[in-house]
C-alpha cells in the first residue's frame, strides 16, 4: 500500500501522545500511514550513564541494558493498535546522545547544544523518505516544551517544508496542555499569524488512541502519575481543541503560505 501519511517522532511515543486519534482515522479510512521514530537507538552495550540518565531509568522502571528494545516493543504494541507501520532510525536520544551537555531537565527542555550531530544526521535518511513517498504528507512536531530532540525534529522537518514537501505540525502533547506553552513556542517561532491552526475531531478514534498511549507502560508514570490521570489529562486537553460540532479533537499547524491537502485524501 502506497504510504500517504508519515508522522515524525522524536521518540517513541511522541506520534501516539500528540496524534493517536488522527492516525487512527487516517487508518480507518485505507490510508496508509508510517511513522518514523527519530531518536530510538540503543546506546553501546558497555556505555556508562550518567546520573540523570540513570534516575530517568530507574524513574521508567527499566533496566539499563534493555531500555530501548523494551521501549521499542511498547512502541510495536502502541502503533498496531492504531494500524499504522513503524520504521525506527537509529540516531540516539539525547540523553544518550550527548549525556555531558544534557545533564538535566533543564538543559534537555533548554538550547540545543552548539555541537549536538542531530540534525546533520538526519538531513539525509528525511530527504529518503520524502523521495521514497513524493506524495506523502509529513507531521512533525511543533516543539512545544522546548525538549532537544522535538526542536531538532521541528528545524528538519523545516528544511522539508522550504523545499517543497508538504508539512504540517502537531502540537506536542502532554506538554502542550501547560499553561501558555503553546503561545510561548509560536513566539519563538517569529510570528503567531504564520501558523494556521487546523483542528480534526477524533471522537470515534479517541479510544484507540487512550488504548495506544497505555501501551506506554514505562512512560505513564513519569508523565502522567497513572492511567487514570492519563485519560484525564488526555480527555481534557482534547475537549478544549475540538472542533465545532465535536467533543474532542487534535490539532495541528500549517504555514499558511503552504497548501496543505486534506488529511483524507
Amino acid at each position: 500500500m502506497r504510504i500517504s501519511h508519515i508522522f515524525l517522532s522524536p521518540h517513541l511515543d511522541d506520534a501516539a501522545l500528540s496524534c493517536g486519534g488522527l492516525i487512527a482515522h487516517l487508518t480507518a479510512q485505507g490510508h496508509a500511514v508510517l511513522v518514523v521514530t527519530l531518536c530510538s537507538g540503543s546506546p553501546p552495550v558497555n556505555a556508562s550513564f550518567s546520573p540523570f540518565v540513570a534516575n530517568m531509568h530507574a524513574r521508567w522502571a527499566l533496566p539499563h541494558a534493555e531500555v530501548v528494545r523494551l521501549r521499542r516493543a511498547e512502541d510495536t504494541e502502541a502503533l498496531a493498535l492504531l494500524a499504522a507501520e513503524r520504521e525506527d532510525l537509529d540516531y540516539l536520544d539525547a540523553i544518550y546522545r550527548m549525556p555531558e551537555a544534557y545533564t538535566s531537565n533543564e538543559r534537555l527542555f533548554g538550547r540545543i547544544a552548539p555541537t549536538d550531530p542531530l540534525e546533520a544526521q538526519l538531513q539525509a535518511p528525511l530527504t529518503e523518505l520524502a523521495t521514497r513517498y513524493p506524495s506523502a504528507t509529513f507531521y512533525a512536531p511543533l516543539a512545544i516544551g522546548n525538549h532537544v530532540d522535538h526542536q531538532i525534529a521541528y528545524q528538519t522537518a523545516h528544511t522539508l517544508a522550504s523545499q517543497g514537501i508538504i508539512v504540517a505540525y502537531y502540537e506536542d502533547f502532554p506538554y502542550v496542555a501547560a499553561p501558555g506553552a503553546l503561545e510561548d513556542r509560536l513566539a519563538v517561532l517569529g510570528n503567531q499569524t504564520a501558523f494556521m491552526p487546523i483542528a480534526h475531531a477524533i471522537d470515534a478514534t479517541l479510544a484507540q488512541k487512550l488504548a495506544a498511549i497505555a501501551a506506554y507502560r514505562s512512560q505513564i508514570g513519569m508523565l502522567f502519575g497513572d492511567l487514570a490521570a492519563m485519560n484525564a489529562s488526555v480527555m481534557r486537553y482534547a475537549a478544549r481543541v475540538a472542533p465545532p460540532g465535536s467533543n474532542h479533537g487534535e490539532r495541528l499547524w500549517v504555514d499558511r503560505t503552504l497548501k496543505l491537502g486534506t488529511t483524507d485524501r
